[in-house]
């Protein structure tokens, strides 16, 4: 990959030439002209190709797979034919990997074997410890079943008094990080660790299934699962009556991993307040990610184009990023924000994020930038960003919902480091309320994708509807903030509110 990618980084087109300025109106950029051009057909060929190159790259484009770098060929060399200046930005992680599939089961009383899978029973940590240990449960303190929510299980040393050394430790999910109780189990004594769901109703988020955590880097000492509610609720139940003991095993590494961010400039536009409009490009390993997040990616290059194709000159730069390794943790994004100079990241007048547009069950979420619905708000302007997306709606009579600044997508970098963020989403394995279904359609008590992060997330596995309404807000939003002549109000410094409301780090859950 490296040695084609840096050749698609060193070349930088000729500025394309300008044919018509955007016109704008009393109410602001007239945004009807870039809104025409950009179709849905046209965000559908760059879905068909990328569906194209994973099914030639072993139905994935996982970041450290060839699928991968053929996307971002893809991408970069549209772009550079457009006429923008791209930088393929590389760099290099740590990718934890299952070696060799997990274990859990129960040895007594009455032997049962779990079975890992989202649909199952548990669940391996992201950078969980590798070994294979058989050995009693214990709980450890702080349990409450049933849950009113906030569990303090495992968050505290004293949750682990009396703790036996060589016991694998039973601990209830709840306000703390899964990294905090394991780090507190292992102190005790522990060998590995369970996590179980934590059995309230919450509906920003699932509580009783298997839980997908991560533990961030660095891989941890010992195994670490996440399981369901209704696995933890019986275990726990029995270990009240009596001696359980089960087995654990994990067999991971980590391995150093290459992938890439694609940037591409718009040749004109102001350099000291850059929009930076971002999708992630990478897809999970099990599939070939048309929706998560081909969706959003094909969308924002579909938009890029066609602000070439008519000429418009932004009065503010435009950079369209195409972040590599958001499936790991938004390893990329983090990187991007991370090498910023101080003087640089002042230049970033904003972040628009598109993470899966094209939900087949969807509801049109817009983020939630002044905190109004979820009480944490993003930094100094995002509420700007807010009012552009849903002012949008409003005008065509399209309905909105808001969704959480909640650590999910690659926005998170730029929140964290006082840049004001917003975007759009369809949804992902959220569960459709009646209310939802009644304002946007579809079908209640089902996920809004059915099949996200699985190998049926294909080219079947869209919305033409949801990708032809939010490829326009896209657009809209887009040259809405490269035409202004002011900024929303950036800040210095990272939102506390938000990064404390964050329960996610990219797909997986932090605590």
């Amino acid at each position: 990959m490296a040695n084609r990618l840096l050749m698609l980084a060193g070349l930088v087109f000729a500025a394309i030439t300008i044919v018509v300025p955007a016109a704008n109106t009393a109410g602001g950029t007239d945004t009807s002209a870039l809104r025409n051009a950009v179709t849905v057909d046209g965000v559908m060929a760059h879905e068909t190709a990328l569906q194209q190159i994973a099914n030639q790259n072993n139905g994935t484009r996982a970041s450290g797979t060839s699928g991968f770098d053929a996307s971002v060929n893809y991408v970069a060399g549209k772009l550079l034919g457009a006429g923008y200046q791209v930088t393929v930005q590389q760099f290099t992680y740590e990718q934890f990997r299952l070696l060799t599939p997990s274990v859990f089961a129960r040895i007594s009383p009455t032997p049962r074997a779990y079975v890992e899978s989202f649909e199952g029973d548990y669940l391996t940590m992201q950078y969980s410890g590798s070994g294979d240990f058989t050995a009693p449960l214990v709980r450890a303190g702080g349990i409450v079943i049933p849950s009113p929510g906030g569990s303090t299980s495992g968050c505290s040393s004293t949750d682990f008094n009396g703790f036996p050394a060589g016991a694998i430790a039973l601990i209830q999910r709840g306000t703390c990080t899964f990294r905090i109780k394991a780090t507190n189990a292992q102190a005790a004594g522990a060998v590995a660790v369970v996590i179980f769901n934590e059995g309230n109703i919450d509906p920003e988020d699932d509580r009783f299934g298997p839980i997908n955590g991560t533990l961030d880097p660095p891989q941890d000492d010992i195994p670490v699962i996440g399981t369901s509610f209704a696995v933890g609720q019986e275990l726990n139940q029995l270990v009240q009556q009596g001696p359980v003991t089960v087995r654990v095993k994990v067999d991971a590494g980590v391995v150093t991993t290459p992938s890439a961010n694609v940037l591409a400039d718009t040749p004109t536009g102001r350099a000291n307040r850059v929009v930076v409009v971002g999708s992630h490009l990478d897809s999970v390993p099990e599939g070939p990610g048309i929706n998560d997040n081909g969706s959003g990616s094909a969308a924002d290059l579909e938009v890029a184009l066609q602000m070439a194709s008519l000429g418009i000159q932004p009065t503010n730069k435009v950079r369209f990023a195409f972040w590599g390794a958001e499936e790991d943790g938004l390893i990329g994004s983090d990187y991007y924000v991370a090498n910023l100079s101080n003087q640089e990241r002042h230049r970033i007048a904003l972040n628009l994020n598109f993470d899966m547009v094209g939900s087949p069950n969807f509801v049109r979420f817009v983020y939630d930038g002044d905190g109004s619905a979820f009480g944490t708000d993003g930094p100094s302007g995002s509420g700007t960003i807010e009012d552009t997306f849903t002012d949008y709606f409003d005008s065509i009579g399209l309905q909105t919902s808001r969704t959480e600044f909640d650590g999910r997508s690659d926005y998170d970098a730029f929140i964290n480091n006082g840049i004001p963020a917003g975007g759009l989403f369809t949804g992902a394995e959220g569960i459709k309320t009646a209310e939802e279904a009644a304002i946007y359609g579809g079908t209640a008590g089902e996920p809004h994708d059915p099949c996200y992060h699985q190998s049926c997330d294909t080219i079947t596995n869209l919305s033409s509807v949801a990708l032809d309404q939010m490829s326009d807000a896209i657009a809209h939003a887009t040259l809405t903030f490269a035409m202004t002549g002011s900024g929303v109000n950036g800040t210095d410094n990272a939102n506390n509110d938000a990064k404390a409301a964050s329960k996610f780090h990219g797909s997986r859950l932090e605590k």
